[in-house]
């Protein structure tokens, strides 16, 4: 039986002469943080101080086992050294014997050293270096960030970003092992896993490497008590499983995840020689790009049901990947289920993740969009890069296909769009950019490997040059010249088929400032600060985006982050809601973003250290079954009730235009009932539509359960001018606290109030976000990580942590 043996100790990392201590997986920045040798790189401007890591040649070391691959020791005919991962232009010696030259992160690595032992080496090129070299070669290429990242296989952010520091790594940042075996191994499983009218089938086609042609070879698979024996020709064989009565793997809010243990043997005379073991689940899923009256749809049909994506952007959670462990995926991907979303786009800057990664989403129903990794540049399509293209593609095309959650491949991020509006054509003038691998090598590699699963090119995309790339009327969209130019509240201008990205910045919990900035006077424009800030001219549009609906708070840095965050969650929340009310035109919203890779302004909705911003808790709201929403249209107001559940929704809806100071001016109850997976529209009477600064409207829908929190129900608000303009009464309630939760009585209109729990203790986390109290309501929000005291501190610490809207100075 094969026997895997895991080189994870010994390794040392060489540094002026000395010998660190390396760990493995791990990167060069990370040990040599760990030896002191520099200092922490996410704090303060010490991104700067280590700069000169990523243009440094490195060397990892250790000593081979001397009983490796020898067949009278080990008992095996053959060893093999398998690399999972490395970072990125290497050679791998072996006692002095050169095994080979890599050149890209998102391939493993796999070389004979049967017999052999030793010191192996893995030299490590300058990121750098490499991809300068490869430039210099075949010519430079348009790029929207000034680093040669499209010259080298290599996570694109590595080398900086609008949200991410510029750390350019190197190391062994995958696992690597023995692998000692006889006769025969699996080299690769492909598993084509459909589902047809109850029965769920699997095709498994199995490549075998061999130390002996002539030795008969037999497959054995098994799903539960199905079972199935095939023989190997050759090199080759097929195994076909039919599971009757299976049942189907849903995304979460649709169905249950059921997923099934599928073990494949490979056998010689009946004694094992190797075994593949993965989970599974039978779905169908399907890409609608059917023109209409509208353009030309893109929408996700599931087991023949078709879905408004609730989707978020990720980024690597880590610059340093090789941090990233099996709970911190679970732990933000269950985050990201928590608040409703049900769709994750593996953005093509970053990687193809760990399968830690993908089995956190089959658990948790989460749908997953992967990029192939290109994204914001021009890429080469000649050697030595378009052969380390297709064979990264081959390798992560087949090793992700077990998952359901997996449900669309994606070409890239916003070359297409680059290529046509950011002045690429003319500066190419006629060199090769990408084209060949979007619309060529890709979707063939996709079309022969996978043709359970649609492709596309590109990110945003039409569907042909016919139409523009990012045409909002054609397949996907990305939505950025709000954030760049306009008000949030331009986001209803347009109903996109689907809006592939948009998003809105806001600063991190203010804990995660504290500890990534120690002992500076926090400030918008504080050193610090403006290091943490990537994006052009960031401040800039965080402080425009405010002035259209708040006073700049001049001199204030708890009253700057504090709106900035609450304009943040504005922002995401208009847009969704309006996209969402006009279900199925627009069939789906990717948020950018969810997750930040170091401390960061950003527009991530769960900072660096893992801290929700109030953005997270309006996710929750936004992308719930049942939302509703207030929304001018063709002159009317109107309310819609968004009923995303899988049962027909009935209630009585309560309408109440009503004064600042709290006075109920008119009043309405309205039944209502919205299908299942439809959107219902109501129609406000024109008599309860606010005029003027000093009135709003408030539609409340009866709770689906009794409660004694006022916020549990559901609630839309209207107010028909902005913040600035509204007249708001000085905020007055009353705060109590007991044992893990904090509630707040109001004895005014409070708008948007706050708990920032991490000002109570650096730990500590509220389940609740920002919430609008009318006189007399009272809302309780959950608190871990603080212990209360006893007396009435614990009452004016909370109120210490409490923020809200107050009247325009």
């Amino acid at each position: 039986m094969l026997d895997a043996t895991p080189l994870t100790e010994g390794w040392n990392l060489r540094y002026d002469g000395r010998a660190l201590p390396a760990a493995v997986p791990g990167c060069v920045h990370t040990d040599l943080l760990a030896a002191g040798v520099i200092p922490d790189p996410f704090l303060g401007r010490n991104e700067t101080e280590v700069a000169w890591v990523g243009r440094r040649e490195w060397v990892y070391e250790t000593e081979l086992p001397t009983a490796s691959g020898s067949f009278g020791s080990s008992g095996h005919e053959q060893t093999d050294l398998v690399f999972e991962g490395l970072d990125t232009a290497a050679e791998i010696v072996l006692d002095g014997r050169l095994l080979g030259r890599v050149r890209n992160m998102h391939r493993s690595y796999r070389f004979d050293v049967t017999g052999m032992s030793g010191r192996l080496a893995v030299r490590f090129a300058s990121a750098y270096t490499e991809a300068e070299a490869v430039r210099d070669r075949l010519g430079d290429r348009p790029n929207a960030y000034p680093e040669p990242f499209p010259f080298l296989r290599k996570m694109a952010c590595s080398f900086g970003w609008d949200w991410g520091p510029t750390l350019v790594t190197a190391g062994i940042w995958r696992p690597v092992r023995l692998e000692h075996w006889s006769t025969a191994r699996i080299a690769r499983v492909r598993p084509l896993v459909t589902d047809e009218d109850g029965v769920g089938r699997v095709e498994l086609a199995v490549d075998v490497e061999r130390t002996r042609v002539e030795a008969d070879l037999t497959l054995q698979a098994r799903i539960g008590a199905v079972q199935v024996s095939a023989a190997i020709d050759g090199t080759i064989g097929t195994v076909r499983l039919e599971v009757p009565d299976a049942a189907l793997w849903w995304p979460r809010g649709y169905g249950e995840q059921s997923l099934y243990d599928i073990e494949l043997i490979l056998a010689h005379d009946g004694t094992p020689l190797d075994v593949w073991r993965r989970r599974i689940g039978f779905r169908s899923v399907e890409l609608d790009r059917s023109a209409d009256e509208h353009g030309t749809g893109f929408t996700l049909v599931v087991n023949g049901t078709p879905l408004f994506a609730r989707g978020v952007n990720w980024i690597p959670d880590d610059v340093f990947p090789s941090r990233i462990t099996r709970e911190r995926y679970r732990e933000r991907l269950a985050q990201a289920a928590e608040a409703g979303v049900d769709l994750v786009r593996v953005w093509g800057g970053g990687l193809y993740e760990s399968e830690d990664f993908y089995d956190a989403c089959d658990e948790l129903g989460l749908l997953v969009w992967q990029d192939f990794p290109f994204a914001c540049a021009a890429y080469p399509e000649e050697q030595p890069l378009r052969g380390e293209v297709e064979a990264e593609a081959r390798e992560n095309v087949v090793r992700l296909m077990p998952h359901p959650s997996l449900v669309l491949w994606n070409g890239n991020n916003e070359n297409l769009w680059g290529f046509r509006d950011w002045g690429w054509e003319e500066r190419l003038a006629g060199e090769s950019w990408g084209e060949g691998y979007y619309l060529g090598v890709l979707p063939r590699v996709v079309a022969e490997l996978d043709p359970t699963r649609p492709y596309t090119a590109g990110s945003p995309w039409s569907g042909s040059w016919g139409h523009h790339p990012n045409d909002p009327a054609h397949g996907t969209h990305h939505s950025w010249d709000v954030w760049n130019r306009d008000d949030y509240a331009d986001y209803r201008l347009h109903v996109p088929r689907f809006v592939a990205e948009f998003g809105w910045q806001a600063p991190p919990a203010y804990a995660t400032l504290r500890r990534a900035l120690p002992g500076e006077e926090l400030a918008p424009d504080s050193p610090g600060m403006l290091h943490h800030q990537k994006a052009d001219d960031g401040n800039g549009k965080l402080e425009r985006g405010l002035a259209r609906h708040f006073p700049f708070p001049e001199g204030d840095f708890d009253r700057w982050h504090y709106l900035m965050q609450v304009n943040q969650a504005r922002a995401v929340a208009a847009g969704i809601e309006h996209w969402r009310s006009h279900w199925p035109v627009c069939a789906g919203t990717v948020v950018w973003q969810l997750n930040d890779c170091w401390p960061v302004t950003s527009w991530a909705a769960i900072d660096g250290d893992g801290r929700p911003k109030p953005l997270y808790h309006e996710l929750r709201r936004v992308y719930a079954d049942r939302l509703l929403t207030l929304r001018p249209r063709g002159g009317e107001l109107v309310l819609a009730a968004v009923n995303q559940a899988g049962e027909d929704w009935s209630c009585s809806l309560r309408l109440r235009r009503m004064s600042v100071d709290g006075v109920v001016v008119g009043a309405v109850d309205v039944a209502l009932t919205a299908a299942a997976r439809t959107v219902a529209d109501v129609r406000v009477p024109r008599e309860l539509v606010p005029t003027g600064p000093k009135e709003f409207l408030v539609a409340d829908a009866d709770p689906d359960t009794d409660t004694d929190t006022d916020t549990d129900r559901l609630r839309a608000l209207h107010f028909p001018v902005p913040d600035r303009e509204v007249p708001y009464p000085r905020p007055e309630f009353d705060v109590t606290v007991a044992p893990g939760t904090v509630t707040v009585t109001a004895r005014t209109l409070v708008r948007d109030l706050l708990l920032q729990a991490d000002r109570l203790a650096p730990a500590a986390r509220t389940d609740t976000g920002l919430v609008t109290l009318l006189p007399g309501e009272r809302v309780t929000m959950g608190v871990r990580g603080w212990q209360a005291p006893d007396d009435r501190s614990g009452a004016d610490a909370v109120r210490s942590a409490l923020y809200c809207v107050e009247p325009t100075r």
